[in-house]
């Protein structure tokens, strides 16, 4: 088990989702149970978090929870909480919310369960967890550049700047750069908010408006997997990145 001290210890990964664009696959198995590589996108990323070290992993739950809940039953290396979702999808911000009470009051990784990445000698989540410094930052989000991406097509989400804080891409206005699915939270950030079904974008822009929204560019590869077209290109970086000396 990897680590280091400054990572968190929980995590939440969103895995409530439809997946619709991921049709017919995902007509009998949700989204994050979708096999890439011989592994299921959310492994991938529970992969990360176990080498992070972390043990305790919040997820929410709604189309074909059962399916859900019986694969994270399979693993034994973590502790997973269910977020039970079923009634009612609530979306990113929503959704945690929600699980609020079973994060705790200490930051937490937060992760993508349709997107996940391929590390380079220092794994991001380590990187992440050395880069988060609770007093200045409220979220600090993991970013790709386009040539590291697959999948995503030509939409930038963020500017950086040389302090490290995030601003929303603009034409024109420094590099462009995509939200890569993994990120630290702060729960203070939810503090008042309303229950409601919504994008965590809400909260991102939150922290934007008071300068507490930071951003770190990853190493590696990010991969999207959104329609099933983008299994072949996903696997074959998968494919060339273990074949690498």
């Amino acid at each position: 088990m990897g680590g280091t001290d400054n990572n968190p210890q929980t995590a939440m990964v969103l895995g409530a989702g439809l997946g619709k664009r991921m049709r017919p696959i995902t007509d009998t198995i949700p989204k994050p149970l979708v096999p890439v590589a011989g592994k299921a996108l959310i492994d991938w990323g529970l992969d990360s978090l176990a080498t992070a070290g972390v043990m305790r992993v919040v997820v929410n739950v709604h189309y074909l929870a059962d399916q859900m809940e019986a694969h994270l039953a399979k693993r034994t290396d973590m502790t997973f909480v269910i977020s039970d979702e079923r009634e009612a999808l609530l979306e990113s911000g929503g959704g945690i919310i929600k699980a609020l009470p079973l994060l705790g009051s200490e930051p937490f990784y937060l992760i993508n369960s349709d997107t996940f990445w391929l590390d380079e000698a220092e794994p991001n989540l380590d990187r992440l967890g050395a880069t988060f410094h609770a007093g200045s930052m409220d979220i600090l989000l993991m970013l790709a550049r386009h040539d590291q991406a697959t999948g995503h097509g030509t939409k930038s989400d963020f500017t950086l700047d040389e302090t490290g804080r995030i601003a929303r891409y603009k034409e024109g206005a420094g590099e462009g750069l995509i939200y890569a699915g993994a990120a630290i939270l702060h729960p203070r950030i939810f503090d008042g908010a309303a229950p409601d079904a919504h994008s965590l974008n809400r909260e991102f822009d939150a922290a934007i408006a008071t300068g507490r929204l930071y951003g770190m560019i990853m190493d590696g590869a990010w991969l999207t997997v959104g329609t099933p077209d983008a299994i072949a290109p996903a696997e074959a970086v998968v494919r060339a990145h273990a074949a690498r000396p």
